[in-house]
């Protein structure tokens, strides 16, 4: 995992000087993790290539991260968690969104074995990334929605997923959030996969599509292009299992198919065809951010962040029904 971060800065920070002067556009995405999925099938697939844009794919860990790139001008495309865009124009950015393929929260929870429903969680200690970001937003609708206050819990910012593993196993956290594959490996372990959150009736844009505003107004068809080829990653990825599952051996470096075959199934069936992004969950994510980042200071126009506008062309075009149709 460390040489796969270290290739993946290298090669960040080559393109970053570079891409712009060949032509070339990069694309960022966040992890290793089984919901970048759709990202990793517009390259993997020859999506990107088929409609005609030449890109490179660059992993930044976290979205703050992949938005601050997006914002410098290092990369032209970035998927990333509603949290960062909208905290992003909280501070005058000017980025928007312009799709999503997933409006569902990708965590488990996963807790020690004693603990065998939500109710069990009050005075306990749960880990997450850090403050401010999709772990605390995802736990936060999770203990609304268990009737359970966000005071009767301890959050801990613990690193990573591995790390969060690691203390599950010292009993320096009772529960974290994980997504597959991760938690079929703290299954394996003996932890208890407690709830999916994913099933919670809360939405939450996970994957979004960031750009900049201007790269939006004046490259209108780079972007359009690059939707068509997303879409069409998108609809190949949870329809056509083989390609799927070898786009997930590919990227997750996992040798045991088990855990391929559960990540797939776990997250094809979530994903948004077309890639379009929840406005409830957009409103929660901004009414978070609002809350626990900006201190209840700001405010954010969603219909300055969210542009679905050439995802309207392409439906008027019928693009979504020719895909579906072959």
């Amino acid at each position: 995992m460390v040489k796969r971060l270290l290739l993946s800065a290298v090669l960040f920070f080559f393109m970053s000087s570079s891409v712009i002067a060949q032509g070339r556009y990069a694309v960022a995405y966040g992890g290793f993790a089984g919901f970048q999925a759709t990202i990793w099938a517009m390259k993997d697939l020859g999506l990107l290539d088929k409609h005609g844009l030449n890109a490179d794919l660059v992993m930044i860990p976290g979205s703050a991260r992949g938005l601050q790139a997006l914002l410098a001008g290092s990369v032209h495309f970035a998927q990333v968690d509603a949290t960062a865009p909208i905290s992003a124009a909280l501070k005058g950015g000017e980025v928007v969104i312009i799709g999503g393929s997933l409006n569902k929260i990708p965590f488990s929870m996963v807790t020690q074995p004693e603990i065998r429903e939500p109710a069990q969680l009050k005075g306990k200690k749960i880990g997450i990334i850090n403050f401010g970001g999709a772990n605390e937003l995802s736990i936060i609708l999770a203990l609304n929605e268990w009737n359970i206050p966000i005071q009767s819990v301890t959050l801990f910012p613990s690193g990573p997923a591995a790390n969060r593993l690691v203390a599950l196993s010292a009993k320096a956290l009772d529960a974290t959030v994980l997504s597959p594959p991760e938690t079929i490996q703290a299954a394996k372990i003996g932890f208890r996969v407690m709830v999916h959150l994913s099933d919670l009736k809360a939405s939450f844009p996970m994957n979004t599509i960031a750009v900049q505003r201007s790269f939006l107004e004046n490259n209108r068809e780079v972007v359009k292009r690059f939707l068509r080829a997303h879409s069409e990653a998108i609809y190949q990825f949870m329809n056509e299992k083989k390609k799927a599952l070898a786009v997930y051996q590919q990227r997750l470096k996992q040798k045991d198919p088990d855990v391929i075959e559960e990540t797939f199934s776990y997250y094809a069936p979530r994903f948004s065809f077309p890639p379009r992004v929840d406005r409830q969950g957009l409103g929660l994510t901004a009414d978070f951010v609002i809350d626990r980042v900006a201190k209840g200071k700001g405010t954010v126009d969603l219909r300055k962040v969210l542009d679905e506008s050439i995802l309207d062309e392409l439906t008027r075009e019928g693009f979504f029904k020719e895909i579906a149709k072959r």
